[in-house]
């Protein structure tokens, strides 16, 4: 990093911490008492804080990470700072966490999107630190920035965890990917994908020289899609798997992430499950549409940044080119919307939700609109996949595997549980131009600006309930 970008991001993030710091302080005053989770979140790190760590809520279905992790940093500063009483503790000291979490995922983003994009000598600083500070803005993520909830913390050690993976320091990146678990049980797939992409880089490798000797200079992006392109990959993914020192370059490389896994299959089998506390309403289940919805949620987010005329041009040709590919898409498409579509009752019941009312006010306008958004569907998988064409093939398999692991099983319709992988493709798109890096910088700051505005101002009461309500993700 040179010494003007080191200025420049400094002051930067300065400003952005500045910034929350205001707001947090306008939200905690106008909502002090825990609000939603908090209400098992807060009195649970409360325990921690007394030194009642045996004590638990049954209703809380994540690991202590975020709690063991608040105690953590909240110790010293009150050893420091001389502070006594239920200050230390507070509602408000807890959130103030998410706080420096979010300053943290800034760095890490930085840095990632720093080391994947090391090649390309023409993205200027500028168009770096911008993607970093917009992606940081992320409107689901830095909302909950403010509130006493897991994700901040989560996405932190995750993204830190692969950060370590991309330098080639696996041991850092599995112990990081246990305090990630203990934020998050279903981080475990992150862990897997870090894992994944080590033996990708592997594969590519072979792959390169296989190809090389064949004269062949086709590399795995560039395979046809064809079932011939699909039967040389299939063929080479054997022939990989049953030679004894890629086996060894493997284990080699990928232990320590191994090691994480076999903790966390010890972990289920004595927990009985990956829930712990309340798992009546944290059922798996095949829920396909969530991929899906992810995609689509991506698709809008990834509008300043991914879409052009040209692009939509380029699916066109596509669509023409290739019609008996696009027709079983959307004959597969359909199948899985009509057989496979769950609603959780969370989903229905909450008011308080986004969610609620893009379903309520979409989904169940009528009963058909669900397959009429099928070919939405398939433009955004389509912008995907596209938007990752300068991926090796082998990385956007184990991508795609962990995609779907992470959201098919979640039977609730939650926008929480698509920042992770939202952030991991984003910061794998080629870097935009500083235009489209302001446009998106501007979109987010513009639905954070709505949403904090949207859970502040505007309150509604429940029938049975003198309590004020609140709008959020």
């Amino acid at each position: 990093m040179e010494r003007f970008e080191v200025y420049i991001f400094t002051a930067l993030c300065s400003v952005n911490f500045l910034i929350s710091c205001l707001l947090f302080s306008k939200i905690t005053r106008e909502q002090r008492d825990p609000y939603m989770d908090e209400i098992f979140h807060v009195p649970q790190a409360q325990k921690y804080c007394d030194g009642k760590f045996n004590e638990w809520d049954p209703m809380i279905t994540t690991l202590p990470g975020l709690y063991l992790a608040s105690v953590g940093l909240i110790r010293p500063v009150v050893w420091l700072a001389d502070l006594k009483g239920r200050v230390v503790c507070s509602t408000a000291m807890l959130r103030f966490i998410n706080l420096l979490f979010n300053s943290g995922n800034l760095y890490i983003i930085y840095l990632i999107i720093c080391r994947l994009h090391i090649k390309d000598k023409s993205r200027s600083a500028s168009r770096r630190i911008f993607s970093a500070l917009a992606l940081s803005t992320f409107p689901v993520l830095y909302f909950f920035t403010f509130l006493y909830y897991t994700d901040a913390g989560s996405t932190f050690f995750t993204l830190f965890m692969y950060l370590m993976t991309l330098y080639g320091c696996h041991k850092a990146a599995a112990f990081l990917g246990v305090c990630a678990v203990l934020f998050r049980q279903t981080n475990i797939i992150w862990v897997a994908f870090c894992a994944g992409t080590v033996v990708a880089q592997k594969m590519d490798e072979t792959w390169r020289i296989e190809q090389s000797k064949k004269r062949d200079e086709k590399s795995p992006s560039q395979i046809p899609l064809t079932i011939n392109g699909a039967m040389r990959v299939m063929r080479f993914l054997l022939d990989f798997l049953k030679t004894p020192c890629n086996i060894k370059a493997v284990f080699l490389s990928t232990w320590p992430y191994i090691a994480v896994a076999v903790l966390f299959v010890v972990f289920t089998a004595l927990n009985d499950g990956i829930v712990v506390g309340d798992r009546s309403n944290h059922e798996a289940c095949l829920n396909f549409p969530q991929i899906f919805y992810f995609l689509s949620f991506a698709l809008v987010f990834s509008l300043p940044t991914s879409m052009s005329y040209q692009r939509v041009v380029r699916f066109l040709q596509s669509l023409r080119k290739q019609p008996l590919i696009y027709a079983v898409l959307m004959t597969s498409f359909l199948f899985l919307v009509w057989k496979f579509t769950f609603v959780h009752k969370y989903l229905l019941a909450d008011n308080r939700h986004f969610p609620f009312y893009v379903w309520n006010r979409i989904f169940q306008r009528h009963d058909l609109v669900r397959f009429l958004l099928v070919p939405g569907y398939v433009f955004a998988v389509w912008n995907f996949l596209d938007t990752l064409r300068s991926k090796s093939l082998f990385w956007c398999l184990v991508f795609c595997t962990c995609l779907v692991a992470a959201t098919v099983p979640q039977k609730l319709l939650e926008f929480r549980y698509f920042i992770l992988p939202y952030l991991l493709y984003r910061v794998h798109v080629p870097v935009p131009s500083l235009p489209r890096l302001l446009l998106e910088f501007s979109f987010y700051t513009t639905v954070n600006a709505a949403t904090v505005y949207i859970f502040i101002c505007k309150t509604f009461q429940w029938p049975d309930s003198t309590a004020a309500q609140r709008f959020m993700w």
